[in-house]
C-alpha cells in the first residue's frame, strides 16, 4: 500500500490536443470546444478538431444518393470550419480540421488518433432528460483510447 511518502507530484504536460465535436449536439460540443481552446491557447498547443459523418444513421436510399451524401459532407465541412475559425479568433495559433466518415468511435480510435497523434482527447457529455451523461461514442473512446481522455460537462 502506498503512503504519503511513496510518491511526489509530477508535472503533466501535453503536446497535442484533439477535440471531437458532434454535429448533432452543439451544446456539448461547445462546452468541450471552449475547454479545448482554453488549454490550446494557454499552453500554446496544436489543436485538431474532428467531426465524423455518421454513415450508419442513413437509410439505404440516403446512402446511395450522391446528392444527399454531398449535402451532409458539405454541412459537416461548414460546421467544422466554423469551429476552426472561432478557435483561431480565440487565439489558438495552430488548428487543424479533421473529418472522417463511418462509426465515430471507430474512425476516431482507428484513423484520427493514430494519424494526428494527440496525447489528450476532449469530448463533450450529452444531456438526456435533463441529466448529463456520457454518450456511447465518448464512453467507447474513453475506454479504448491509448491516450488521456477528458469528458467535459
Amino acid at each position: 500500500m502506498l503512503t504519503e511518502d511513496d510518491f511526489d507530484a509530477e508535472e503533466m504536460s501535453y503536446s497535442r490536443l484533439l477535440l471531437a465535436v458532434d454535429d448533432d449536439d452543439d451544446e456539448s460540443s461547445r462546452k468541450a470546444f471552449n475547454y479545448a481552446c482554453t488549454l490550446a491557447r494557454t499552453f500554446d498547443l496544436p489543436l485538431g478538431i474532428v467531426s465524423v459523418m455518421e454513415t450508419g444513421d442513413m437509410n439505404i436510399f440516403q446512402s446511395l444518393s450522391p446528392d444527399i451524401i454531398k449535402s451532409r459532407r458539405d454541412d459537416i465541412y461548414h460546421d467544422l470550419n466554423t469551429y476552426v475559425s472561432k478557435a483561431r479568433a480565440f487565439g489558438v495559433k495552430e488548428v487543424k480540421p479533421l473529418i472522417g466518415e463511418g462509426k465515430p468511435e471507430r474512425v476516431i480510435l482507428e484513423e484520427i488518433i493514430p494519424d494526428f497523434k494527440p496525447d489528450l482527447v476532449l469530448l463533450g457529455s450529452h444531456k438526456r432528460r435533463g441529466n448529463l451523461r456520457i454518450g456511447h461514442v465518448a464512453g467507447e473512446i474513453m475506454r479504448e483510447a491509448k491516450v488521456s481522455v477528458i469528458i467535459v460537462k
